[in-house]
């Protein structure tokens, strides 16, 4: 009778009890048949210094909060996986922001939070399997090569949605185009960079890839210069250049005020205008960005929770004595200029937050999410819209206002 060997141990998993992530075992068991193995904390570092380490592919850190505690025997069970050329899968369930940012400092190939996303797994060993990238990205040529730093003490614009879907990117987006095509002969510089490490969508909107650099850039701010912060940025169209959110999601933390504030300097060196997408929550660099815009909009809608979230934004700010009054408040999917009874419930919304709405954005319709379905600005796929004719006349008024400071300077 012929005997089969058992298959070969190519993966493991690393837990204080692999049983309280019963998901992660049947997603290793999809994945891998009965070629996987289980180890405890303390019996990963035994093993790893045995021969039958060599045949690992990858091991799966699981942790929760309770593992907290451990954190500097669980950075040695990375370093020493990492040692032995073992791609380390991190699983966390209800690990804070610092300790999830240490661990993935520590050199962990891949993050998937924990309950697993259906076949998120398996995306993150495809993942680690797919041909190794280059050690290093080639230099963009001359026509995609950021432009250099030249003290250029660029206008900085913020752009806050005080709920989900008032089109904070949207405008974000669309104003840097328009700004960036404004003149022929001599357009503004302009950058737009997407701080919404976790759902920033202004590579979507552009169609553009997020590129490892940016986390790389984010992960290692002590190394940044101008150089490096260029090679981040990718080129839309070589008129408009982007920093996109990194390609996995990371803690809003993961970055500090420090780190912030550098990028935000090194832009405003390098371009004329430089727009910011902030992610609706608020987080420590939050202030960073605030107190450094020129000017900040807040986008919001005619309904309750854009009233709920502004008032609650006004007595946040107001709290720590930040200044309140730089917001710009934008009205997204206004009421059309004959819809009178539209028009009094925005006045009377103004009025009850006591709050200026500057700026009403009409409502574009489904082109606006098609346009950013196929990754073209509106001024390129409708230009006639009237949700674009009003955001190219805040460009203009915008640039108009650069310039006669400009002059009068």
């Amino acid at each position: 009778m012929q005997h089969h060997d058992p298959d070969p141990i190519t993966a493991c998993t690393i837990s204080r009890d692999v049983q309280n992530f019963d998901l992660l075992i049947e997603d290793m068991e999809t994945a891998l048949g009965d070629s996987w193995g289980d180890l405890g904390f303390s019996e990963s570092l035994a093993f790893f210094k045995q021969p039958e380490a060599d045949a690992l592919e990858f091991v799966a850190l699981a942790v929760d909060e309770t593992d907290e505690a451990d954190l500097l025997m669980l950075g040695e069970i990375i370093t020493a996986a990492k040692a032995k050329n073992i791609k380390v899968i991190l699983i966390a369930e209800d690990v804070s922001p610092a300790a999830l940012h240490q661990l993935l400092r520590q050199g962990a190939d891949e993050f998937v939070p924990y309950p697993l996303p259906e076949n998120e797994l398996q995306a993150a060993i495809d993942r680690l399997r797919a041909p190794a990238a280059p050690p290093q990205e080639p230099a963009p040529t001359t026509a995609q090569q950021a432009p250099g730093g030249d003290n250029r003490d660029g206008v900085l614009m913020a752009v806050h949605g005080l709920a989900g879907g008032t089109g904070a990117t949207t405008l974000a987006v669309n104003l840097g185009w328009e700004l960036a095509t404004i003149e022929k002969s001599d357009p503004p510089r302009v950058c737009i960079i997407d701080l919404d490490l976790q759902f920033g969508s202004v590579a979507t909107y552009l169609d553009l890839p997020r590129r490892d650099a940016v986390y790389e850039m984010w992960s290692d701010m002590e190394s940044v210069d101008e150089d490096v912060f260029r090679q981040a940025l990718s080129s839309y169209e070589e008129r408009m250049w982007v920093l996109t959110a990194p390609a996995d999601i990371l803690p809003l933390d993961f970055i500090t005020p420090e780190d912030v504030g550098r990028v935000l300097e090194m832009a405003r060196a390098s371009f004329d205008y430089v727009l910011v997408d902030v992610p609706t929550t608020l987080v420590q660099w939050s202030e960073t960005v605030l107190t450094s815009a020129h000017v900040y909009f807040a986008t919001l809608e005619l309904e309750m929770r854009s009233a709920q979230n502004t008032l609650r934004l006004k007595r946040a700010l107001q709290s720590e004595d930040l200044p309140f009054d730089k917001l710009r408040y934008c009205l997204n999917r206004a009421p059309k200029f004959t819809d009178l009874n539209g028009k009094a419930r925005v006045k009377r919304m103004a009025e009850s937050l006591e709050i200026g709405i500057e700026l009403q954005l009409p409502d574009g319709g489904r082109t606006v999410a098609q346009c950013a379905d196929h990754g073209k600005p509106l001024g390129e796929s409708a230009p006639k819209n009237p949700l674009r004719r009003e955001i190219a006349k805040l460009a203009q008024s915008l640039h108009a206002l650069g310039r006669d400071d400009a002059d009068a300077a």
